[in-house]
C-alpha cells in the first residue's frame, strides 16, 4: 500500500490554504468597516485570529495543513493561521 485512499493531493493543499487565506482575509476586512459599532472609525484592525475552513474542501484536508504547521485550529471547528 504506497498511498492512503483519501490522502489529498498537493493542488488540493494549495487550494484551500489559499482559499483559507482569502476568507480570513475577507472576513476581516468586513469586520474592520462595519461602521455601527460607533459613529467614527478608529481605524483599529480586526480582531480576528481564527474562522471556520471553506467547506468545499474536506475535513482531510484541513487536518494535513494543521499536521504540516501552516494552520493550528482554534476550537470549536475553526482554524488560525500560524505565523511564518
Amino acid at each position: 500500500m504506497a498511498d492512503v485512499p483519501n490522502q489529498p493531493t498537493k493542488d488540493d493543499l494549495k487550494a484551500a490554504f489559499k482559499a483559507f487565506k482569502k476568507r480570513l482575509k475577507l472576513t476581516r476586512l468586513e469586520d474592520e468597516s462595519k461602521l455601527s459599532r460607533r459613529p467614527t472609525t478608529t481605524g483599529q484592525g480586526s480582531g480576528i485570529v481564527a474562522i471556520m475552513p471553506p467547506n468545499q474542501f474536506p475535513q482531510a484536508v484541513w487536518d494535513e495543513l494543521v499536521r504540516q504547521g501552516k494552520l493550528k485550529k482554534a476550537g470549536q471547528g475553526t482554524y488560525e493561521l500560524v505565523p511564518e
